[in-house]
């Protein structure tokens, strides 16, 4: 194996981990038993900084990490609060961090006990003496007081080499550090803000911070050359877990209304959907795919890393059992029948779900009664107690309703290049249409970016090799960092940035529309429907991708929830399939009770085609999975095959089940087949329709929802649809499509 140092990652741990997922699940519940007599101290030092100075850049979501990371430790991993120890901002100088590391982690922590050490911020590189990698550098953190030039000079970082030696000075073995920085990319990209520092090249360490060095290898009894040894043979101690390769980007990112880091969300955000701890490992090739899955569909590459030096060779992740249920939220105060919650166990994508009226259960069925949401800012939301007043803080919520709004719109930002009298007429084209908004960068989420092609844009999506460029001068849709196109979307080079905007009119509302069915409906990790989906080699056993709503297949067994089975991954976790790929789709209905089932595809352009139903000629009964029903689709007698076609990217199957009837929808679709003179096979709605569709299937999950609560008390507003887990599945299937 390539020998590799601690922040110097050169290739990926995760597709060569050399074990199936089945091991990685077995061996993870061995030493989380293992570890169930442990009764060690935990401590935890969180650090995040969003207040740089301007000459590195400032940072909107490194705090909110922090919170993250806090949330997580206490209320699912069984930390004492005033055992986690946050530096923020102006606390977070060089001095105050590594302080803070030897006073709360290093002089308390004893044989046995559980250490984290979370830091989100930039990161750089500094010319290194030792030169211990090819290029010459090692990566460093940078604290808010290191200073920046240019044009070279000294700057305070806190380099890996230190943070080997901290680590290294831990009485424990059970250490794992994660750091949400990266390396390279600086600057800005689209709405996103990278996190390192730019042209930091030329800079070179503070000699302080080589004389601190120094200090601990005399306290540790080590020479420079045993040192040397230790760090080009791999981390200290413990787990390190690196939000990004070394080449990759690491971004800041924006969430409905809150910023923080994509990496540290979808990583601790995944952790409140487990039921019990995992080997660390399994954790991180579940945790890279949803990154990667992000960043696919935001325009940019970031994959996490992990490196390992334990006598366990696959640990739990932060050596520390838990055992759960899944949660989105969790009860923080009460105050009467008024509660704060914290939400971060709600999914990124259905965040704006969750503004209000969205109804909680408690996750261990030992209370009875709702939490309904009034409102949320951020992850904190502010709930009021329905037939209940037995719970108390700490307790865990599992999303029953989500609450969609009419109103909801696509975001989308307007290119920062532009000038002001361009800006002015964009502005006035977007406030002409109904649910799409234009906004500035880096203040908020955004779908897409309304932008033109430059030169230098052209010149450099040429050499990444994108197909099908617009021409220079053209205006079009760019996803979030402004590094992708989004295909068909961009016009000629004549065009007025008035009439571009005008001609987007259709496609801003296919896009919304499959936003709202993606992002919105998604709700495999809440569902309780017994139902399994996967997308096949056509006429062949291979299962390219599974899915299915993991709460609903589970059994207990000593108090214990358990899969019935593990859910497919793929080793690269994004299935690649190339044009001319037949595949096939296998449903099973695992209720004893018939299920309506839909299958939609849309592709990278954000069209949308209807997959199951296929018989136009019948009514409802097309769209029935009889209890028990596995079916195959298309089947042999469809008359018809499913070929993966252009254009290239992600495109995203969406299986939705219902146990009652999508009558309205299905009708409206029945009416487009009916005009293109389709009896049979699948459809694709055009821009206009596909919207009207998402709207009156958005209805049809209403009228189930309201018919089947029961519950008094509990009353959704008129104008807000609610979606029932326990009466709808809606799953996704992403895959890749490759020239």
């Amino acid at each position: 194996m390539k020998r590799r140092h601690f922040l110097q990652f050169t290739g990926s741990a995760l597709t060569a981990i050399g074990i199936s997922q089945l091991d990685i699940i077995q061996q993870g519940n061995k030493y989380t038993k293992a570890l169930a007599q442990n009764n060690g101290r935990k401590l935890a030092l969180l650090v995040g900084i969003n207040n740089y100075p301007a000459n590195i850049g400032a940072l909107g979501g490194c705090v909110n990490d922090v919170l993250l990371q806090k949330q997580l430790l206490i209320h699912r991993f069984g930390f004492n609060p005033k055992d986690i120890f946050t530096l923020t901002d102006a606390q977070a100088t060089r001095q105050g961090i590594l302080t803070a590391f030897e006073e709360h982690l290093i002089k308390q922590a004893q044989p046995g006990d559980t250490v984290v050490f979370h830091f989100s911020g930039h990161g750089g590189q500094v010319i290194d003496p030792d030169k211990d990698s090819q290029d010459g550098y090692n990566s460093t953190l940078i604290p808010i007081d290191s200073g920046n030039n240019s044009s070279g000079g000294v700057v305070q970082d806190i380099m890996g080499h230190t943070l080997f030696l901290l680590m290294y000075a831990l009485k424990t073995d059970n250490v794992t550090m994660v750091l949400d920085s990266c390396h390279s990319g600086g600057a800005k990209r689209g709405n996103f803000v990278v996190r390192s520092r730019s042209n930091s090249k030329k800079l070179q360490i503070n000699p302080k911070e080589i004389e601190y060095q120094s200090q601990w290898l005399k306290r540790l009894n080590l020479s420079p050359q045993e040192f040397l040894r230790l760090r080009r043979q791999g981390v200290a101690k413990g787990v390190v877990i690196a939000s990004a390769k070394r080449e990759q980007l690491a971004v800041d990112a924006s969430f409905d209304d809150f910023s923080a880091g994509a990496f540290t969300y979808l990583f601790t955000q995944y952790l409140w959907q487990q039921p019990q701890n995992q080997s660390v490992k399994r954790i991180l090739v579940d945790v890279s795919r949803s990154t990667n899955i992000y960043s696919d569909r935001k325009g940019y590459d970031q994959i996490p890393e992990l490196e390992t030096n334990t006598k366990q060779p696959n640990p739990p992740l932060y050596f520390t059992p838990f055992n759960a249920n899944y949660a989105e939220a969790v009860i923080t105060k009460i105050n009467g029948n008024q509660v704060e919650l914290w939400l971060g166990g709600v999914d990124s994508e259905s965040l704006e779900a969750f503004e209000k009226d969205a109804v909680f259960t408690v996750a261990d069925g030992g209370g009875k009664g709702f939490v309904k949401l009034e409102s949320r800012q951020g992850l904190v939301g502010k709930g009021t107690l329905i037939n209940t007043t037995q719970l108390k803080p700490g307790t865990l919520l599992q999303e029953r309703i989500r609450g969609i709004s009419p109103n909801i719109k696509l975001n989308i930002g307007l290119d920062d290049t532009f000038d002001s009298n361009t800006l002015n007429q964009a502005k006035q084209a977007f406030q002409t249409i109904n649910r799409v908004s234009a906004l500035p960068l880096r203040q908020q989420e955004v779908q897409y970016i309304f932008g033109a092609m430059t030169s230098a844009r052209y010149q450099e999506l040429q050499k990444r090799r994108i197909p099908n460029l617009p021409p220079v001068g053209s205006f079009g849709l760019f996803l979030a960092t402004l590094d992708e196109i989004l295909p068909k979307s961009f016009g000629d080079s004549g065009e007025t940035v008035t009439d571009a905007i005008k001609r987007l009119i259709p496609k801003f509302k296919s896009l919304l529309a499959a936003r709202i069915v993606k992002q919105m409906l998604g709700n495999t990790n809440t569902s309780k429907i017994k139902v399994t989906a996967s997308m096949n080699i056509a006429g062949s056993q291979k299962v390219i991708s599974e899915t299915f709503p993991v709460r609903g297949f589970k059994k207990q067994t000593d108090n214990q929830n358990t899969l019935v089975k593990p859910p497919v991954i793929t080793e690269n976790g994004i299935p690649k399939l190339p044009i001319g790929t037949q595949v096939a789709f296998e449903l099973e209905n695992q209720e004893s009770v018939p299920l309506y089932v839909s299958i939609l595809v849309i592709d990278a352009a954000g069209e949308m085609a209807v997959i199951f139903p296929n018989d136009w000629g019948v009514a409802e009964g097309a769209t029935l999975l009889s209890a028990g029903e596995k079916r195959t689709i298309p089947s042999q007698n469809d008359g018809f095959k499913l070929t993966v076609g252009e254009p290239l990217g992600m495109t995203e199957a969406l299986i939705i089940a219902s146990t009652s009837p999508l009558r309205t929808s299905l009708k409206a679709l029945q009416g487009i087949a009916k005009r293109g003179g389709k009896t049979r096979g699948p459809i694709a709605p055009n821009e206009d329709e596909f919207l009207d569709v998402t709207d009156k299937l958005l209805d049809d999950l209403d009228t189930a929802t309201r018919g089947g609560l029961n519950v008094e008390g509990v009353n959704l507003p008129a104008g807000v649809r609610g979606v029932d887990t326990n009466k709808l599945a809606a799953m996704a299937i992403p895959f890749d499509v490759l020239g």
